[in-house]
This record gives structure tokens, C-alpha cells and sequence, in this order.
């Protein structure tokens, strides 16, 4: 049940094309959305729709070049590039939006989210309002649509809501008569709270509780949180686990944005929030809290018969093998969620970890237990533990956010670096016959014990960029996984004892 170590080359990055206007202050526009793109491991392009002359305090003038112009940007990309994603934002006249859709219609984006940008942070208006059909006529060829209420208002024709009541009710409208998924955000609303609301045609809502996060720094929040979702879709290909991931990625560029100082008005968010916290040397409070409090369920490990007689070599053969086969059922399902942690990675470093995680699974570890199996057949069905433990892995991988599935997956990595050093010490001072030598020496890999502090520093900032709501799923999936890890180990012994026949004087 052991993972892996080194990298290899990760997945495809989504090819994400941002339609959008230009800031020059960086903060929003096709700047914050390639910054975006680029901090969820998508590869970024763009498409100028306008110019404009602004800065943290508002916008002072715009410029839209000529149509064809445009045209011409977005019919190179396409005769030349695999288009995964398209994010659209600001653009600005009906002509311009007209062209959009035309372009849309022809090439049928798989994942396309549209930013509908009327209004600027800074209470500037962006579009004509009498673009505003234009604007809707492109709903036809959107997947989702992520409005501010001003301008889920201006959509309908309707006053701005002034509760999450009258919000929600208009997203159901919006994505009822147009056949959309509507994200309503709720940050315009007064009070603490913040929440957002992924709407669907049927009327479905999943929503989204948070809290209000005092900055001044928000600066093109909308273009960075649709452009996060467009890249995640593209990767993930589930709308509600990609704004989920998309708003706990918000919240972190919010609460940091002010170490940026940039500007003296409405300055941006910190869109690289993550990766510049991954470069800093991390200290492991989450991590090691969570191990020092795993430290009775990994002494009754240390102490189990099995781990005893394997580390002596007087381990039954039939024990032995038992074990091995469970492990090998364990490891295809492992396998699977380790792929899993790799599509959700936030980093391309993070996207190869995890993927060559999961080969080494698939390669390595189930050929060497093979070996084993052929000259000692065992049963080869799910043990209850096994079932209990892939069942576990399986629903937060399909249900869990990121942090969620490392959390689950690091006891395999971090118990069995413990373990393998302990049963090669005691192996070391055996027999050199013993009978279960590779599997002792593998444990105890040097690569191993490397790939196990990577995976524990990689679930430390996991937790640096979740919410504290995250960081408790993330507890309670590690601590399941190490009591399963516990049960596991006692298993071969637990199983056969109750299937051999009973004895007596």
C-alpha cells in the first residue's frame, strides 16, 4: 500500500481563451484572467475586445478597436488551437458581442462562462446598456454566466435585489429562460455574510454559504473567480466542485491581497496567493497536529502480530499472502484516487506528483505483490476492511475538494514510511534467509521517505489555502483513513482466525 516518489510529466494543461478587455493596472481584465488561468495550471490566451486607460480608482477612458480586428484575434486562435475553456468579459458594444456569438456558434467551445461586465468594482459603467440584448443572445452559446446582482438587474430589467431571497429569484428567472447555469453572488448584498449559488435551467441550487471578507482589495474579483471556473471546468468537468474550489481560491487571493500594496484605491487581489505560499519554506502545525494525535491508532500498529512476525520472518505464508492480495484490490482503487488528487490539483508540480503516484501504483507496486500471488494464491475478493477502506477513499474523491482527497490519501504514504523503518531496523538484525526481504527493503526506500514529505508539505498547503471549514473535512478524512490504515494491518491475522477451524484439548 505504498505510493511513490518523483515527478512526471503532468496531465495536458486546458487551453483557456479569455475574451475580454485590457487593465493596465493589472488587477482585471484579460490581465487578472490570465493570472487566474495560470494559477489553476491552465494555459492562457487572449483576445482584446477593448482598451482602457485605468488604475485602482476607476476607469478613465476606453477604446474598442475595429470589429474585424477582433474577428481576426479570435479566427487565428481557432484555425491554429485546441480551445478547452472560454472565459468572456467585457465587451463593451452589440457589435462586438454579435461577433462573439458568431464565433461561438462555429467553433462550440466545450466549457464556456460568460462575465457579463457592465459595472467596475469601482462603480464604472463598462457597456452600453443598450447592449444589453446583445449580451443575452450570446446566453444561447454560455455554460454558465456569473452576474453581480447590478448586473443580474440590467439582464432582467429588473431592480438590483436587496436580500439573497430576491437574488436567488432572479437567478432561477435568468437561468429558467435562457436554459443557463447561473452563478448568483451575493457580495454586493450588506452584512457579514457572503454567499454565492450555482443556479441551474430546472431551477436546482446548490448554494454556497461564506463570510464577508474585510479588504478594501477586490479589484476584479469577477473576472478572477470566472476565469478560475472556466479552467477548473475544463480540467474537472463538474460545475459545482469547480466554483466550490474556485470561491475557496477567492477567498485566500482576499484575505492576503493587501501584502501586493498596489495602488491607493480599489488595489487587486492576490491571484498567485498559493503558489507564492507554496515557495515559502512551510511550516507543518496542520500536518504534524493531525500525526501527533494519530499517535495511539500508529503505536497499536507497531504493536499488531503482524507487523511482529513480518519484521522476523515467521509471518504464516498464508497470512502473508492474504495481506498481499487485499492490498493488491486496495491499490487499484488507490490508484484510481491518486488520478483523482492529480485533476484537482492547483500546480502542474502538484498534477505530476500525484499522476506518477498513480502509475507507480498500477507498475511497480502490483507487479512485485503479483510475483508474490502466483506461487501463493490467496482469495481475491474486498475483504470487509478493504471494502470499507476504497469505499471511503472513492466518496471523498468524487465529493471532496482537493485538500479532502490528500488528506485521505497521505496516511498510506506517511504509516507506511513509519512502519517500513521500524521493520527494517528489525529486519536488519535477522536472518539473512528471511523470507519476506523485498517487501521489507522496498518499505524503507529512501525515494519513499522523500515522496512522503512531499505529499505531507503539499497537504500543508492544501490547508494554508482552504477555509477553516475545509481544514476540519480534511481532519476528519485523514483521521478515518488512519484508523482504516490500523484495521488494515489487522486484518490477515483477524480474517484467518476466524476462518480456521476450531481446536481444543
Amino acid at each position: 500500500m505504498t505510493a511513490t516518489t518523483l515527478f512526471s510529466p503532468a496531465q495536458q494543461p486546458p487551453r483557456v481563451l479569455t475574451i475580454a478587455g485590457s487593465d493596465p493596472s493589472g488587477g482585471a481584465g484579460i490581465q487578472a484572467d490570465i493570472k487566474s488561468i495560470s494559477a489553476h495550471g491552465g494555459y492562457a490566451m487572449a483576445a482584446v475586445t477593448a482598451l482602457t486607460a485605468q488604475n485602482t480608482q476607476g476607469v478613465q477612458a476606453i477604446h474598442v478597436p475595429p470589429l474585424e480586428f477582433l474577428k481576426a484575434q479570435l479566427d487565428a486562435l481557432s484555425d491554429d488551437i485546441t480551445i478547452d475553456a472560454v472565459k468572456i468579459g467585457m465587451l463593451g458594444t452589440a457589435e462586438v458581442s454579435h461577433a462573439v456569438g458568431e464565433w461561438l456558434q462555429r467553433t462550440r467551445p466545450p466549457v464556456v462562462v460568460l462575465d457579463p461586465v457592465m459595472v467596475a468594482t469601482s462603480g464604472d459603467m463598462l457597456m452600453d446598456f443598450s447592449a444589453r440584448n446583445a449580451v443575452l443572445e450570446l446566453l444561447e452559446h454560455t455554460h454558465l454566466v456569473t452576474p453581480n446582482l447590478p448586473e443580474l438587474a440590467v439582464l432582467l430589467g429588473s431592480p438590483v435585489a436587496n436580500n439573497w431571497e430576491e437574488a436567488l429569484a432572479q437567478g432561477k428567472e435568468l437561468a429558467t429562460a435562457y436554459q443557463v447555469l447561473v452563478l448568483v453572488k451575493g457580495g454586493h448584498l450588506p452584512g457579514d455574510s457572503c454567499p454565492d449559488a450555482l443556479v441551474a435551467p430546472d431551477g436546482g441550487v446548490q448554494e454556497f454559504p461564506g463570510v464577508r471578507i474585510e479588504t478594501d482589495n477586490t479589484h476584479g474579483t469577477g473576472c478572477a473567480l470566472s476565469s478560475a471556473v472556466a479552467v477548473l471546468q475544463a480540467q474537472d468537468g463538474d460545475w459545482t466542485r469547480s466554483v466550490r474550489r474556485a470561491k475557496d481560491w477567492l477567498n485566500g487571493a482576499l484575505k492576503t491581497a493587501e501584502v501586493l500594496a498596489v495602488g491607493t484605491g480599489a488595489g487587486p487581489i492576490n491571484h498567485f496567493n498559493a503558489l507564492w505560499e507554496g515557495a515559502a519554506p512551510l511550516d507543518n502545525d496542520f500536518s504534524q497536529g493531525l500525526w501527533e494525535a494519530a499517535a495511539p491508532q500508529r503505536t497499536a500498529i507497531l504493536d499488531l502480530e503482524f507487523i511482529g512476525e513480518l519484521a522476523k520472518g515467521t509471518l504464516a505464508a498464508e497470512r502473508f499472502a492474504y495481506y498481499l492480495a487485499q492490498d493488491a484490490l486496495y491499490l487499484g482503487v488507490y490508484a484510481k484516487v491518486l488520478s483523482r488528487a492529480s485533476v484537482l490539483a492547483p500546480t502542474l508540480s502538484e498534477q505530476g506528483f500525484w499522476a506518477h503516484s498513480a502509475q507507480n501504483c498500477l507498475e511497480e507496486e502490483l507487479s512485485l505483490h503479483q510475483n508474490w500471488l502466483d506461487k501463493h494464491p490467496a482469495e481475491a475478493q474486498l475483504g470487509p476492511v478493504t471494502k470499507h477502506y476504497v469505499d471511503h477513499l472513492q466518496s471523498i474523491a468524487f465529493s471532496g475538494s482537493y485538500g479532502e482527497v490528500v488528506a485521505a490519501v497521505l496516511p498510506c504514504f506517511w504509516i507506511y514510511a513509519e512502519v517500513g523503518q521500524t521493520l527494517h531496523e528489525q529486519y536488519l538484525q535477522s536472518s539473512d534467509r528471511h523470507p519476506y526481504s523485498a517487501w521489507l527493503q522496498s518499505y524503507a526506500a529512501e525515494e519513499f521517505a522523500q515522496a512522503t514529505a512531499l505529499a505531507v508539505n503539499i497537504m500543508d498547503t492544501a490547508a494554508r489555502r482552504g477555509s477553516a471549514a475545509e481544514r476540519q473535512r480534511m481532519s476528519q478524512a485523514f483521521n478515518q483513513s488512519v484508523q482504516l490504515e490500523l484495521e488494515f494491518f489487522a486484518a490477515p491475522h483477524a480474517h484467518l482466525s476466524a476462518v480456521e477451524p476450531a481446536t481444543g484439548d
